[in-house]
């Protein structure tokens, strides 16, 4: 094709077969090459103007019988190659089981897939089935607004599949919400007081009803809430995570606080103690156990026998001092 230059990567061991991506020659852009022939999948990287941060394009293949090693490989490649960078990737992945939308899969290797679209955080654009009733050509970004104007239709040549059309934008965009809030912050505290207490609120209430009485009230208190309270927009900023924020940080931020939540407060698993209504109820065993299973220590808690843990309740029962446990 004239005016594009082009990048592919054929199957190996047999005839036919592999991905193949076109990008225009005014275009700057880089191959990355993992070096692993097992898996059809090939990553170009689309620099953009001067101070901007790249696109990484991804084209991809999964034959219907890879097996679960070239899977692995597969879907690691995104969080590998990515850095960065924002992230679109397009390809035949053969899973025509899995359900992108609500997230579900009858067999391991699509819940794979699941489980690397949850790692990488990507959304899955096409909502039409391409070929045949099954969900197979799938287009995935890990920012919203990075790609729009999906359409399925038609079909290249003597393909069987149709073609999947989309726009990548040169920007990301960002989703703005219009909704009206209070601002409490700038909110001036002092000005609503003021005219709620040169209110003679006996004498205006009296001799009417509840009703009649609750719209009056109301209806004060929003017109000096206007006044003192200012509106503003509710913004929220959406498809600008943290890049290297990963499962992996994810798992060790929650171990941080599992952690923090220990040495802070006695123990993680503390017992819930709900409201009863009859007092002979707090003399059952059930109730009476709740407190000082909360004030133990992780440490008796997690103890390794029964001799230990018994120590343990004597510190919090007994008093008796912690270092001679």
């Amino acid at each position: 094709m004239d005016g594009y230059k082009v990048f592919r990567r054929d199957r190996q061991g047999r005839r036919g077969g592999g991905v193949a991506l076109y990008v225009r020659e005014c275009l700057d852009c880089l191959e990355f090459n993992d070096g692993d022939d097992r898996v059809g999948c090939l990553w170009v990287r689309i620099r953009r103007k001067a101070n901007k941060a790249g696109i990484l394009v991804g084209v991809g293949y999964r034959p219907p019988n890879q097996d679960e090693e070239a899977d692995e490989i597969f879907y690691k490649q995104p969080g590998e190659v990515s850095q960065s960078l924002a992230l679109v990737l397009v390809g035949d992945f053969n899973l025509p089981d899995v359900c992108c939308k609500y997230n579900t899969a009858e067999r391991k290797q699509p819940r794979r897939l699941l489980e690397c679209v949850e790692e990488n955080f990507l959304t899955q654009l096409v909502r039409e089935p391409p070929r045949e009733g099954s969900l197979l050509d799938l287009l995935f970004v890990d920012r919203e607004g990075l790609a729009g104007d999906v359409m399925v239709g038609g079909r290249l040549g003597h393909s069987d599949h149709e073609m999947i059309e989309f726009s990548v934008l040169g920007e990301v965009r960002r989703s703005v919400s219009r909704t009206a809030t209070l601002d409490f912050l700038r909110a001036d505290f002092g000005l609503f007081r003021s005219p709620v207490d040169r209110v003679p609120w006996e004498a205006v209430l009296k001799g009417r009803g509840a009703q009649e009485g609750w719209t009056f009230f109301r209806k004060e208190i929003l017109k000096v809430h206007e006044q003192a309270v200012p509106m503003c927009q509710k913004t929220s900023w959406q498809g600008r995570r943290l890049v290297w924020l990963n499962r992996e940080p994810w798992l060790e931020l929650g171990k941080k606080r599992r952690a923090t939540s220990d040495r802070t407060r006695a123990n993680s698993l503390k017992l819930c103690q709900r409201r009863f209504r009859l007092d002979i109820r707090k003399n059952f065993f059930t109730e009476r156990v709740v407190k000082p299973w909360n004030r133990l220590h992780r440490e008796g808690v997690e103890s390794p026998s029964q001799e230990v843990f018994k120590r343990h309740v004597d510190v919090v029962s007994l008093g008796v001092p912690k270092d001679v446990v």
